[in-house]
């Protein structure tokens, strides 16, 4: 029963806070531009308008294009329930698998392509096809940079490679650590469509990738989708978070340890978007052709880190 807690605590905490992280973001973003800013709930004030309105859906569209946003957020709700956010216990025990995490992040990147491709259009076959070539990329790459700490820890299970850098922070400051981390940070970028793999903020046809792909959904499928890459936004930055710096993440299931744990990631996340939204601010996006040239970078350095987890072990 308590791991149920911890589960259900942490989805609620994620959706509670995913649209408050991008909100912030936005509000960084606006006032190093010199603007002020509609406020860190502005996403949420968006959201409920969305859920308000009817989903209209193209006439050429099937299933595939209605199922792809409940199975996003479902796909996004299980990730938050078993990844050790707030603590390392979960409702499954400690086979909490990195292989398992990937595949379900991968299950909603595929649902929303196949909903792209389904409505027939000239932009949904783009998005889609430019989504699942950064996909190929960006997958191996996160299973690579993880894996190179499952090495020190002794398993693939993400609660014990979190458990491991509690107890020995030491193995982050290692050469295999710093790597894996710089390759987790660039496929996360590209994973969420943030700067500079996409940008969030343009509709500009010819450079836009997950905005292609969801041009034909409005009303409360619209709500979803958008609930859904915040969501997975905010799991992958908190999940960067507690496997580089675990500080914080409670270890048991008192309540105390719990609320330390929660406070603490939504530490962490803050200043890891106010980070993320700041160098939005900075860089320039890259070139569409360029991408594959920075994903592909992003792998050697987690294939060194894998390496130089084995050789400096």
């Amino acid at each position: 029963m308590n791991g149920w807690v911890v589960a259900v605590g942490q989805a609620l905490l994620t959706v509670v806070v995913a649209p408050l992280l991008i909100g912030w973001m936005r509000l960084v973003r606006a006032r190093m531009e010199g603007r002020a800013g509609a406020g860190i709930g502005q996403p949420w004030r968006d959201l409920r308008k969305l859920a308000r309105k009817e989903p209209i859906s193209p006439a050429d569209a099937g299933w595939l294009f209605v199922a792809a946003p409940p199975v996003l957020v479902a796909s996004s709700l299980l990730i938050a329930a078993i990844v050790p956010l707030v603590s390392t216990r979960s409702v499954v025990g400690g086979s909490v698998d990195l292989i398992a995490v990937v595949g379900l992040l991968l299950l909603g990147t595929v649902a929303l392509a196949l909903a792209a491709l389904d409505t027939g259009t000239a932009f949904g076959g783009m998005g889609a096809s430019r989504e699942m070539v950064i996909a190929a990329l960006v997958e191996p790459t996160v299973l690579l940079a993880v894996f190179a700490l499952s090495a020190r820890a002794g398993s693939t299970s993400l609660a014990a490679i979190v458990n491991a850098g509690v107890h020995h922070p030491d193995r982050l400051v290692s050469p295999a650590g710093l790597l894996a981390a710089a390759a987790l940070a660039v496929a996360i970028l590209a994973e969420t469509g943030r700067m500079p793999v996409d940008n969030p903020a343009t509709h500009l046809e010819l450079t836009m990738v997950h905005e292609a792909m969801v041009l034909e959904y409005a009303g409360r499928d619209l709500a979803l989708v958008e609930l859904a890459a915040a969501m997975r936004l905010s799991l992958l930055l908190g999940l960067l978070a507690n496997l580089f710096a675990p500080w914080g993440v409670a270890t048991g299931i008192g309540w105390f340890g719990l609320v330390i744990g929660a406070t603490a990631l939504i530490v962490k996340l803050t200043a890891l978007g106010g980070v993320l939204a700041a160098g939005e601010v900075l860089l320039a996006k890259v070139r569409l052709f360029r991408i594959p040239e920075l994903l592909a970078g992003s792998f050697v350095l987690a294939l060194l880190a894998v390496t130089a987890s084995y050789v400096l072990a």
